[in-house]
């Protein structure tokens, strides 16, 4: 299935207002509320929704430090790979995991409450993962921008 314009629009809004009535958003894209109820719903079906989420805030949840964590590897054989995909997955500190190309295999986001904090964590979790035989740790200062919206 390919966007339209409209699709487009209803995805823009939901992005942003996920929790949104189906009235609201019929009435933001200029669409009939049963015309957007079946294009919402096509839009799930075909995955272009994937989930709706509610996004907390850091400081409140007493973790408002943010650590990106470049990580190599031993090797890049698939069970290298696995073994330490499976494990980072376990971590719950950690926010995200990417399979990087460049200098390091992967680059973890981790939020943490502090400094001691994410030393704790790296004792009991980071420095156990399998594989790893090199960690570089860079702390966030400050958030400039940060979205989860794609462009549409």
């Amino acid at each position: 299935m390919s966007l339209d314009q409209t699709d487009r629009r209803i995805l823009k809004v939901l992005q942003r207002q996920g929790r949104i009535s189906n009235a609201e958003l019929s009435e933001a894209v200029n669409l009939s509320q049963s015309a957007c109820h079946r294009r919402v719903h096509r839009l799930e079906q075909d995955g272009y929704i994937r989930e709706y989420v509610a996004l907390l805030d850091a400081r409140k949840m007493a973790v408002p430090t943010t650590v990106f964590v470049e990580i190599s590897l031993s090797g890049q054989a698939e069970d290298v790979l696995g073994a330490f995909e499976k494990a980072v997955s376990r971590i719950p500190d950690v926010l995200e995991c990417h399979l990087m190309a460049g200098s390091a295999d992967y680059l973890l986001k981790v939020v943490a409450e502090n400094t001691d904090d994410f030393a704790r964590i790296h004792r009991q979790y980071l420095s156990r993962l399998p594989g790893v035989v090199r960690m570089q740790s860079s702390f966030a200062l400050r958030t400039v921008f940060k979205t989860t919206a794609l462009p549409v």
